[in-house]
């Protein structure tokens, strides 16, 4: 471990130098089934060639010239991502976190636009949408907000997939203007909501003049199986973050907007220095092509449901097993007990996860995983569940 970097990672005791598809290779040239996909950044797996040519051929081209000038490859991904969301404009920028800065700002703004002094925007427990101070202040967990405070005020918060609860803010508080929420909730356990839950933030919003705003940053970009989560449903979010598999690997973030939300920044109000650049949009476009082009939205959902049904057939009356749960190839296996020491685990069988909310295996492959990589996953995870629990 490097003494020249700040401590703020435990990072696992291995580096890779190179990866094709769904596996890594690390530097003593061992082979690992990747589940993790940089938590959701590698859609495109690891080494395209589609991806490497495209950006190989733009880095020659021209790498930055800043939001000064107009930028052809921005205004492309911004058209195209309008286009698959029914959302009407794009701000761009480098991160998921500062996406949804973006979101909270259009969201304050918008309240001082319409005279709201002190305007408040709904949250969610147990949510996440950044490490910045206003959005770990956003943030349902106190685990990222300690030692930051004073937080960043302006949230009120309520229990997710309870529409109930947004619903009676609106007798108590006229100072809100809009309600922030993760479609599914990655970071808190994989939470799927029930069926009606944004519908009926949709409703209270409409009626009480909010704005909806859907943190798609982990959801987003093919993961549960269509272009965003909340096309699973008839709901149209008014404003949309995106980030994480929008690149494949390469910093890029975005921030959709329609109606009012869209109009609401004006030159001067917000801004970043390196985001939308020629070099990343060209990956997110190139991203964007390769998944239409291969129909990875459909393999996504298609071995996303093999996968829960295979490990739900092995771990099948396995004391401990509380659900296998998720959308897509978002997917997480809650277990009764904390179980951290899987990830070290399946590293020493070579196959990489993810444990989050404490008690919850999140699998978050590449959506390029074939069905015969997806077998060996379940193979070993189940395998390994099974002797954890024993």
């Amino acid at each position: 471990m490097s003494d020249f970097l700040m401590q703020t990672y435990a990072r696992q005791p291995l580096a890779f130098v190179r990866g094709e598809g769904v596996w890594l290779y690390d530097d003593k040239g061992d082979k690992y089934l990747d589940a993790v996909a940089g938590v959701a950044v590698n859609g495109l797996g690891h080494g395209h060639p589609k991806l490497a040519a495209a950006l190989c051929e733009q880095a020659g081209r021209l790498i930055h010239t800043s939001n000064l000038y107009r930028i052809p490859e921005q205004e492309r991904l911004a058209e195209r991502l309008c286009g698959l969301s029914g959302l009407e404009r794009a701000f761009f920028c480098n991160s998921g976190a500062e996406a949804n800065e973006a979101a909270i700002k259009i969201a304050r703004l918008h309240g001082h636009n319409k005279g709201i002094d002190n305007p408040a925007i709904v949250v969610m427990e147990k949510s996440f949408h950044g490490r910045t101070m206003a959005t770990l202040s956003a943030t349902g967990s106190r685990k990222v907000q300690a030692g930051f405070e004073p937080l960043v005020s302006g949230f009120v918060r309520v229990p997710y997939n309870d529409a109930g609860a947004v619903e009676k803010l609106a007798e108590h508080h006229n100072n809100i203007v809009a309600v922030l929420v993760e479609p599914y909730q990655g970071e808190g356990g994989v939470q799927i909501p029930e069926a009606g839950y944004l519908a009926g933030l949709r409703r209270i919003c409409d009626a009480n003049g909010w704005l909806l705003m859907l943190d798609e940053v982990q959801t987003g970009i093919g993961r549960s199986g269509k272009w965003f989560a909340f096309q699973h449903t008839a709901v149209v979010p008014d404003v949309m973050t995106l980030a994480k598999g929008l690149g494949s690997g390469v910093p890029v973030g975005a921030c959709l907007a329609r109606g009012v939300a869209a109009e609401t920044f004006t030159p001067g109000r917000h801004g970043s220095t390196f985001g939308g650049g020629p070099l990343a949009c060209t990956a997110a476009l190139t991203t964007l092509k390769v998944m239409e082009e291969d129909g990875l939205l459909g393999n996504a959902e298609a071995l996303g449901a093999y996968i829960r049904q295979d490990l739900a057939k092995r771990l099948q009356g396995v004391a401990g097993v509380v659900e296998i749960r998720g959308q897509g190839l978002l997917i997480g296996i809650e277990l009764d007990r904390p179980c951290g020491d899987l990830v070290g685990m399946a590293r020493e069988r070579h196959l990489l996860v993810n444990v989050t909310s404490d008690t919850v295996v999140r699998l978050l492959p590449p959506l390029v995983l074939k069905r015969e990589e997806a077998a060996q996953l379940c193979e070993k995870l189940a395998a390994l569940i099974r002797n954890f629990l024993a």
